[in-house]
Formats: structure tokens, sequence, C-alpha cells
């Protein structure tokens, strides 16, 4: 630190009172002082105490050493900053080594040259009400930064957010004492989380339950968030977390009656499936995976409250939890852009400590707090830290001191809280909703505990864990201390105390004798789905409609100047709805969303580049060329009924995928769509598609109509860009839990996206398309107006060519997708009159039915040619074989003709790819690869 003589007097307090500024808001100082401090932080001579300074005025004595003012404002400054450090954290007792920056000697200073400044040298809250003197002051600031409670917030670069703060918790605004009243109802909560466990672990001894005790105050906390959220107007509190403690929130935050709970604990229907038969019954999940939902009252208002369903992969609900909440707040009802209101839902996300920093999702979903498109106005976050992740140790699985440490790279506040200190708890809680509140963003909360037994119940902790489980079991619960510092405090008596223990273990007794003897019912009961096929809806839009639709697309605000290249490409859109046709992919649907926002649908569309288009054929968000201003087409529909948006996603596709399905599943009604930059990216959001989309109807009843827009086809891009792995989603497919579609034409597009929407209120499932890229412009995937206006969308498309020559086709070739253009394209198609070419435009569900017709139209028939460009072990076809050969008839031959069994799914050189791509249409048409087999065979 310079030491510069020229501050003396007066112009040392000045620069005092400066330096003080520029260290709570390097931003209130003029840039010429900030750049000074910046480079060369201020000292004072000894004689700059003299005379009055305007920083402190009158209140320092004569004499006083500007360096201890300077030190003991410092070191007031990093108990603020890094109290936490020495913060009695750890129930078990172990404190990590303190900041040596927290003693007073760090900073040029001394215990009893604290007593002679001032306590206004601390400044704040704990300087007021009766504080004499600096080193009482500070005393209180150790008390509150390090106490049972470590406050993280310097990292904070809103200076408002940071006075507020600081304000909350040295005023202790939100940590006023219980009364007696409050601290028996906070007993009697306890004795029910403990009792409830206890029960269990009593009566399912050895069965997993993945048990609350040693974060036992995470329900009392949920219930104060929840109370504050009704109080506040919030109308749903949506809540996702892992297993641990989930059975204890269920029945105590969200009142799932203790029946259907131990329901789950002595097994379920016996199903008809196991006895051989065909049976409905659903695969269900087990007990701690589990949703729920439920009306609270607190006080004069109610909350809605959800948990929502989680598998095994911890922190993958989060993002899905967001979605919902965004779901809940947005109101669709009207045309333009959705009209949230933040303060109607909130967000509570339980993280386990391991899984906070060990899993990607989280800083995905972290990543989405701010943004337009996704921002819920802030999540209440709570880490149930156990201190261990099942056997592995803090120093194991991060590199980081806190399991938070993530989050403060978002800007988020984190305090970190004794699990053992009951009221103190309650605070913290108190605190998060106020800030979220405040001012619309994240919280995180540490709930320091431990985790009394192994990860599970049946696991052994003493053997990875020794002394951490030694202290455990001589350590008493959080009911337990509270009840004990009650009755010393004569606020209960110890016979009372234990009453309320017993009162929930004797209830729960009680409900188990009742279900003694009888059949539990089916854990998930599935929503009824309508007998008729999907292909009923009806999808066509007057020729009319859709040309009024159309030209109110092409209108532009006045005085907005689009790109003129831009505006020439669009404008060729007002003639293809003539007799011409040219109606291409990003134009059909265009129509298609303009006539869903008209008939009442809301419309939601993220994804990477989707306001554009990876490809650039959608240009639903137009850019003024002069002032760079937005335009959302879609939004400024004259005769929309419903809400549209579109959003450009982060580089994301789990978080993002995970956000969706969540939407599409708290907002049933509206349409909501995810593209994909290309079509491989999915690979990134796996999880989400085998857990969530294939298999949440099945295991707890949750329906989701979401979209997933993957553009695939071999165009000689590489391995990386060719494939959108189509053998996934059909390995995925059963129990008519998706649709999988890859159409070839823009009508098909268009009555695909207006059936998807048809059919959510009452047959919601997801829709999985394989999208074009070379097709999106391609005049054989182009459609005219006639094509919109009639008909409906259809899963099996013939060869209009073959049906005048039907009884001479001997060949049938079946194909999907970008393949049928290069097929139709071939010359070697005008050789071979005995051919016919077939699509199956939707592989799942099959459409039997519609290709046992086109088999049969052909009565000469001497085999079925699948045609794919995928390798032989990827695309559709160890889907389709076995189905096929279901429905091929005797004396009919069925082959396979695309690329052989690869590792990866394409060519690296362009080259290469054309040479295979024109091998396989060649073969396919010829009937060159069957001749040669005959051969070898021969």
């Amino acid at each position: 630190m310079a030491d510069l003589r020229t501050f003396h007097g007066p112009n040392a307090g000045f620069v005092l009172e400066l330096y003080e500024r520029f260290l709570e808001n390097p931003e209130s100082v003029e840039a010429s002082w900030r750049a000074f401090f910046e480079n060369t932080p201020p000292a004072f001579p000894d004689d700059a105490a003299d005379g009055p300074l305007p920083a402190m005025g009158a209140r320092l004595a004569a004499g006083v050493d500007i360096q201890h003012v300077l030190g003991g404002r410092e070191l007031a400054r990093t108990i603020r900053s890094r109290g936490h450090t020495a913060a009695r954290l750890n129930p078990l007792g172990d404190v990590t080594e303190p900041d040596p920056a927290l003693k007073p000697e760090a900073h040029g200073i001394t215990e009893s040259e604290l007593h002679a400044l001032p306590p206004q040298v601390v400044r704040g809250p704990a300087a007021a009400d009766g504080v004499s003197n600096a080193a009482d002051a500070i005393a209180r600031l150790r008390d509150i930064y390090s106490g049972t409670v470590g406050y993280e917030f310097s990292h904070i670069p809103s200076a408002e957010e940071r006075a507020w703060l600081r304000e909350a918790v040295e005023s202790r605004q939100f940590s006023a004492p219980l009364d007696g009243e409050r601290e028996r109802a906070l007993l009697q909560r306890l004795s029910q989380v403990e009792g409830f466990e206890k029960y269990l672990h009593r009566a399912f001894f050895g069965q997993k339950r993945f048990s609350i005790e040693g974060t036992d105050m995470m329900v009392p906390i949920m219930d104060e968030i929840a109370a504050c959220a009704a109080d506040t107007g919030a109308g749903d509190m949506i809540i996702g977390m892992a297993h641990r403690g989930r059975l204890n929130v269920l029945a105590h935050v969200l009142e799932k009656p203790y029946e259907k709970i131990i329901v789950g604990f002595q097994g379920a229907v016996k199903s008809p499936a196991a006895e051989g038969t065909n049976s409905d019954v659903p695969s269900g999940d087990v007990k701690y995976h589990m949703g729920w939902r439920t009306t609270r009252r607190f006080g004069e208002r109610e909350i809605a409250l959800t948990l929502s369903p989680n598998p095994s992969h911890l922190e993958f609900v989060n993002p899905v939890v967001i979605g919902m909440t965004r779901a809940a707040q947005d109101s669709t009802d009207t045309a333009g852009p959705p009209a949230v209101d933040y303060r109607s839902a909130i967000a509570v996300l339980v993280h386990g400590d391991a899984a906070f920093p060990g899993q990607g999702v989280v800083a995905e979903t972290l990543n989405m707090s701010g943004l337009p498109g996704y921002t819920i106005g802030g999540t209440i976050h709570l880490i149930a830290n156990n201190q261990v992740g099942f056997t592995t140790s803090p120093e194991q699985g991060r590199s980081t001191r806190y399991s938070s440490d993530l989050a403060k790279g978002f800007e988020v506040p984190v305090v970190h809280v004794n699990a053992d200190d009951a009221e103190a708890c309650l605070g913290v809680a108190r605190m998060a909703h106020a800030y979220r509140e405040q001012f619309q963003k994240d919280f995180v909360v540490d709930l320091v505990g431990y985790r009394r037994w192994g990860h599970n119940e049946g696991d052994e902790p003493l053997f990875t864990q020794p002394r951490m489980y030694g202290a455990i079991r001589e350590h008493p619960t959080a009911r337990e201390r509270l009840a004990a510092r009650l009755v010393e405090n004569g606020v209960i008596t110890r016979e009372d105390a234990d009453a309320m223990l017993q009162a929930t273990l004797d209830r729960m007794a009680e409900v188990q004798a009742s279900l003694s003897g009888s059949s539990p019912p089916s854990p998930v009961q599935l929503p009824a789905r309508p007998q008729h096929a999907a292909g009923e809806a009806d999808t066509a839009v007057d020729a009319e409609r859709l040309r009024e639709l159309n030209e109110a697309l092409l209108q532009r605000p006045e005085g907005f100047t689009p790109n003129p290249r831009l505006e020439k490409l669009l404008e060729r859109r007002r003639g293809a709805l003539g007799p011409g046709g040219g109606i291409d992919w990003g134009h059909a649907e265009s129509l298609a969303f303009a006539s869903l926002l008209s008939d009442g649908v809301p419309v939601r569309m993220t994804g990477q580049d989707v306001e554009r288009g990876t490809f650039s054929h959608r240009h639903l968000v137009l850019h003024d060329a002069e002032t760079g201003e937005t335009f959302n087409v879609l939004a400024n529909l004259p005769s929309a009924r419903a809400s549209i948006e579109v959003v450009n996603s982060p580089l994301s596709e789990m978080a993002i995928v995970g956000f969706e399905y969540g939407y599409s599943v708290y907002d049933p009604q509206a349409l909501v769509l995810w593209e994909a930059q290309f079509g491989d990216f999915i690979n990134g959001a796996q999880v989400l598609i085998d857990q969530y989309l294939s298999a949440s109807y099945q295991k707890w009843g949750q329906t989701s109509g979401l979209v997933l827009l993957l553009p695939h086809g071999y165009e000689g891009q590489g391995p990386e860009h060719s494939s959108a792995r189509l053998e996934r989603f059909l390995q995925l497919a059963a129990e008519n839990n998706m649709r999988v579609a890859n159409c070839t034409t823009s009508a098909q597009y268009f009555h695909l996206l207006r059936r998807q929407a048809a059919l959510l209120e009452n047959d919601a499932r997801p829709l999985v398309v394989m999208s074009p890229k070379s097709l999106l412009r391609h005049p054989l995937a182009a459609s005219h107006i006639g094509q919109l206006s009639a008909g409906r969308f259809q899963p099996v498309l013939g060869d209009e060519n073959a049906e005048n020559r039907a009884d001479a086709i001997t060949r049938l070739l079946l194909c999907s997708g970008k393949v049928y253009v290069d097929l139709v394209a071939s010359d070697a198609r005008e050789e071979t009159e005995n051919v016919a070419l077939g699509r199956v435009e939707e592989l799942y569900p099959l459409p039997e039915e519609e290709l046992k017709a086109l088999v049969a139209s052909f009565p000469a028939l001497r085999e079925i040619v699948w045609v794919q460009e995928e390798p032989r072990n990827m695309g559709a076809w160890s889907y389709m074989e076995p189905r096929l050969a279901r429905l091929v008839p005797d004396g009919v031959e069925l082959r396979y003709e695309g690329r052989p069994e690869r590792a990866s799914p394409a060519e690296g050189t362009a080259e290469r790819h054309k040479m295979e791509q024109d091998r396989i249409v060649t073969a396919a048409w010829t009937g060159a690869a069957a001749t040669a087999q005959k051969r070898k065979r021969a």
C-alpha cells in the first residue's frame, strides 16, 4: 500500500469517504478516482486524523490514527465477506480452516485499538443500538457472520442487492426469535418428521426410503417458503427433488396420506401381466420417485403445491420444474408474446451436495435463470447437504470449498446454515423468499446437515466413513435438540415433547393396521386416452383463410426496414399460394402456426437459432436493417387468439429440452416445440429422452405433447451432422408412448403439426420429427395450396406413377425421409417399369393397415426392399424388419438396401458420401445388390 503524504486533515477524510464508496461500489466514484484506487489503494500519514474529517465528522476523537480507522473498516469488510469461513456450520462439530484475514492483526490493528475507535467505523446496523465502540460492533458482526449461518454475497455485482442483503442480515429482520406458540408448532413439525422416519425404519426394516434424518429442517423450511409464497399471492409452488427425504416431503409438505405411502412399502396389486395375460397395468415407479399435487391453506390464502416426479438421475428434474413454473406464470390466451407474472408461481429445487457441483445440468439450468425466454423470476435452491455423496467424501467429489460454489458464478447469493439450528433455518427461508420477491433472482440455501444412515437404509456407512458415523451415532436429532432447549426454557414439559413424537408413531401404526389384509391399489392411475386413431383429426384449412393468413404474415410495421435481400425472398411466398404452388417447408410451418394461433392454440418454439432457423429457412423474427429492432411476424397476426413465443435458446440441449418438456406438461393446451441445430445434438439430452419423454406416462401417468424437430439426412456433412439417431427413438417406442415421423413434403409437415395440436387435449404424446435440411427448399418437397386446404396427414404415401401399371410391379421400394428424393431424382428410375416407390411418413405407431393396403395393391409383387441412407445397424431397418416380415405375403422376399453396419453414422468427406449414396440408389432401383447376393449364394 503506497504511503501518500499528500492526504492530511480534511483531505484525508475526503479521500477516506471516497475510498469507502469505492469499496462498496466502484461505479459510484468518478472515473479518475476509480482508476486511482484500483492502481494505488490509499494510505494515510500518522497525522491524517488531525482536525475534523468530513467522512467521520466530530465522531472521531482527536488523535485517532487514520490507519486504525482503515484497519477497522477493512476488518469489518472482511468479516462480512469471509466470515462464513469461521461459521459453525457443521452439526457434527468439524470446522473448516477460517480465513486468516478475519483476525485484526491482518489489518494492522489490535483488539485494544478497536476499543478506542467509535462504532461508526464498522457502519451498518451492527454499529447501532447502544454499541459504544468498534470492538463491540466487530463482535456483533462476528456473531452474525460467523455463527450458525454463513453468508456469501460479496460476489454480487449489484450494489443495491448487496446493500439489501447486508441490511437484512445485520438487522436480523428475518431472524426474530419465535414466540412460545411458534416454538411449540416447530417442535410439533419436527416430531412428525422424525416420527415418520422412526416408524418406517422399525416397521419396514431394511427397505429403502432414503431417510431425511440429518436434514430434518428441510420440511419446516419448505413449509415456511410455501407460507411466504402464499402470503405474497403465489398460486403455485412447484418442487423438484431427488430421492433423499422425498417421502417425508410428500407426507408433510404435500400432505400425501400416510396410507398411500405405506402402500408403497407393502407392495402394489398383483399385475395380470405376471400371469402371462395381456394387461394395461402400467409399469409404475418406485415410491421415492413419485410426484404429488395438493392444495394447502396458510392463513387466509391457498397455494397449490406440486412435487414433480423424478428418476434416479438426481438433478435432471431441475429444468423440468423450471419449465413447469414458467408455464404456470405465462398467460397464453391473448395474441402476442405471453404475459408473464413471476409472482404467480415459484419454484423450489432441492439438490444433493454431491450432485449440485457434479452434474452439468445444474449449471445449464442456472444459466437459464436470467434469460428472457426461460427466467421464472428466481428459483429458491435448497442443498440438502449430507457432507457425503453415497460413499464419496467432499474432497473427492468437488474442487471447491462448498458444494454451492457453482452458483456464485451466476451471481446468486448463497447462505449456509447449520441444520441443527431450527430457528436460524426458518429465518434463512424467509430471507430467501424475500430476496426472490424483491429482485426476481435465484437464491441458494445450503442446509448443512448429515445423513443418519447409509446411502440407503440397507447400506453400511461405517465401511467408508467410520469417523463421521461414529459422531452421527452419538449426535442428537434436530427435534431432540429443540425439545431440550424448550424444556430448559420452560416452554414445554419433557412429557409433552415426548407425547408429540409418540402421537406420530401411533398414527402411523393405526394406518398400517387399517391396511392389513386389504388389497392395495396400483400406485399409478393412468389418464384415459381415446380409442380413435390419430388420423381422424381434421387438419385442413380453407384456402381463402390460408391466403388471408399468408398476406398477414407478409405485413411489416410502418418504418420497419427488413434486410432487402431477405425481404425479396420472403415476398416469393405471396405467389406460392397461386396455381404454380411452391410452398416450401418454412412457409408451410408459418401457415400452420398462424392457423393454430387463429384457432386459439398457443405456440411456443425454442431451440438453437430457431428465430431464423439453422438453415435460414424460417425467419419468424425479422431484424430491422438500420436499427436492429426485431419484429415477430406471428406475434402481430391480426386474427391470433393465443400467444406465440419464438426464442433462440442457449447452446444447451439437456436443460432446454427438460424445460420445454416441463412447460408442455404444465400447459397441455400449448403446442411446444424444440428444434436442434442439427439432429445429432439431441445426444446431449439423452437422459431426458429416456427418463421423461419415453417413459413418463407409464411410470408416473404424466403426459406431454412436446414436439422435437431434429434435422436429419445424409448430405455429405460428415458423421456429426447427418443422423438424428432415428434408431434410438424407434428402440424406445412402445405402448403408444410417442409418435415418430420422417415426412417428405411441406404439406405433410403442415398437417402433422396441426394434428399434434388437435390431439393435445385428449391424446397428448411427444412427437419426434426427423426434419429435413436440403429438402427445406427442394422443389420435390414443396406443396400447393390444395394440399393444405384438403386432406390430412398420410402416414404412408404410395407411388402415383405406378398406379396405372400396378399389375406389372414386382418390386416395391419402401423408404422414409430424404432418401425418397434421391430415389426419385435418379436416372435409374426411368429404366425400371416393374418397380414402385412407397414412403413411410410415420414410423411409430407403425401404420400397418396402410402398409398392408399398399402391398396388396401390387398383385405381382415378388420383393419388398427397405431403402435407407443410414447404416444397417442404425436408422429404421432394425425396427422395420420384424414388423414388415409380419405384413409380407407368402412368396414375397424382404430385403435391405443401404449402408452396411458401421460404427460411425456417415462418411467424413463429400466425395465418399456421394459414391455411397449413388450406390444405394442405383442398387435399389436395379436390384444389383440382390443379383450379386444370388450369384454369391450360387
